[in-house]
């Protein structure tokens, strides 16, 4: 779906606040007055009785551990199921051990569920609510006539969010090629074996797809990836096809949506100037500004931050860069969670945020993985981020998404970024002033949470 950034920001405590703890004291008390009980009084049947109870009690942990023991047991052969379908690679056996994972999983009980644990494995393999699979279309079909356009994805298992952002891709294409028969392909397999297991949906690889093609006498084949740039999984993609090429009639591979990459980072292309003036456009709109010039007057920068890579294909972030400074935007800057050159790298964009006249202590792009995977990103090791829900209201469309979906709210927040787009963590002494100035850039933003000493991740409340 379309994530509709808000400029909604966390307004945090300092990043080093310490931690304080109560603790409390247990007592138990204990009866100086002990009852005594000669052993006059004792009979042999007592004694009889405390040796039967006894044996009765050590029977009884017995039992228990042995339980125990075959709970964990079946536990550990679900695990190792799981395992075995976690990978990157697709054998001869992939589809049965997909099927055999799933009905391994649905004979445990509950506290067996819990036992689960493996290289990969866990309770939440199989426990979590990915959606509903019966919204999507997998576009395997056969007899699909002689022209074929292979929408390729690296993929997702989220149901609803794959049938909202793939399926929507391919619905659209297809509806503006009407004499095309649109089908669909992933390049990552580990997520092929998730969607099968979890959801009995089957959807093919590039080699799966490219052999349907052939079978199905396809004669004109049209390549559209949905990656935005250059990279391993484009590399893949193109030699997979390399090896079909004689066998249809006409090959055609579009490039991604920023275009070729080039050698270095003066290189620019139309299609990165497009995307450069339309991402400005709409952060733009979304904080009340005219243009970008307004928002700089403001004192207002945007960070777009991308996944980055270890590919020579990350230059394309310093291009996007050198193509936001050409247009002129002082105030927009690209970074990156990882990959190189280091001067895309998060840390460095938040110098450059600095000096552009912008105090914050962290900031994070809320987008696909919802708060529980970005967030952290901006976190240092020993703090976590409380985010109060009612801090805010949620839009309305969430909510209708949540209900008809029935989607449970830990999903939504970890799926969704549920009206915030974009989060940022100031000092405590510049949270009135810095309100002051979104409000007086036309925005409106909330205060939704604070930064505190523990574990680093998130927790709602």
């Amino acid at each position: 779906m379309k994530r509709k950034s808000m400029l909604a920001l966390l307004l945090a405590v300092s990043m080093t606040c310490s931690m304080t703890a109560a603790t409390g004291a247990v007592a138990f008390a204990s009866d100086d007055t002990a009852t005594e009980e000669s052993a006059d009084d004792a009979t042999a049947d007592d004694a009889t009785a405390d040796d039967a109870d006894a044996a009765d009690t050590e029977e009884a942990s017995d039992d228990t551990t042995e339980a125990s023991d075959d709970d964990q047991k079946a536990a550990d052969e679900v695990a190792a199921l799981i395992d075995k379908i976690y990978v990157q690679e697709r054998t001869d056996t992939t589809d049965e051990d997909c099927k055999a994972a799933k009905e391994a999983w649905d004979k445990l009980t509950d506290a067996q569920k819990e036992l689960v644990e493996g290289e990969e494995a866990s309770p939440e393999y199989f426990g979590r609510d990915t959606g509903d699979a019966s919204k999507d279309d997998p576009r395997n079909q056969d007899e699909i006539g002689e022209n074929e356009l292979l929408v390729v994805s690296f993929g997702t298992s989220f149901n609803d969010s794959r049938a909202e952002d793939i399926k929507g891709i391919e619905d659209a294409l297809a509806e503006a090629y009407p004499d095309w028969s649109v089908r669909r392909a992933f390049t990552a397999q580990i997520i092929i074996n998730h969607v099968e297991a979890r959801d009995n949906e089957v959807i093919d690889n590039m080699q799966q797809a490219l052999d349907r093609a052939v079978d199905n006498g396809v004669k004109n084949l049209v390549v559209q990836p949905t990656h935005l740039m250059h990279g391993a999984e484009y590399d893949e993609m193109v030699e997979a096809i390399d090896g079909y090429k004689d066998k249809f009639e006409s090959v055609a591979i579009a490039e991604p949506m920023l275009g070729e990459v080039g050698d270095d980072a003066t290189v620019i292309n139309d299609d990165k100037k497009a995307v450069a003036q339309a991402i400005t456009d709409e952060a733009c709109k979304e904080a009340g500004f005219d243009d970008m010039q307004a928002a700089a007057d403001a004192g207002t920068a945007f960070v777009f931050m991308g996944h980055g890579t270890s590919h020579t294909a990350n230059v394309t972030y310093d291009q996007m860069q050198t193509q936001m400074n050409d247009l002129g935007f002082t105030n927009a800057f690209i970074g990156t969670v990882e990959g190189e050159p280091e001067d895309t790298a998060c840390e460095a964009v938040i110098e450059k945020v600095k000096e552009a006249g912008v105090t914050i202590k962290g900031c994070s792009h809320i987008t696909g993985g919802g708060f529980y995977e970005n967030i952290p990103r901006m976190l240092p090791d020993g703090v976590k981020a409380v985010v109060k829900k009612d801090s805010y209201e949620v839009p309305a469309i969430f909510k209708l998404l949540a209900k008809t979906g029935d989607i449970e709210e830990e999903m939504m927040y970890n799926t969704y970024n549920m009206g915030i787009g974009m989060i940022v963590a100031v000092d405590p002494a510049d949270v009135e002033k810095t309100m002051e100035a979104m409000r007086a850039a036309g925005d409106t933003p909330y205060v939704i949470g604070e930064i505190k000493d523990g574990e680093k991740g998130v927790t709602l409340c």
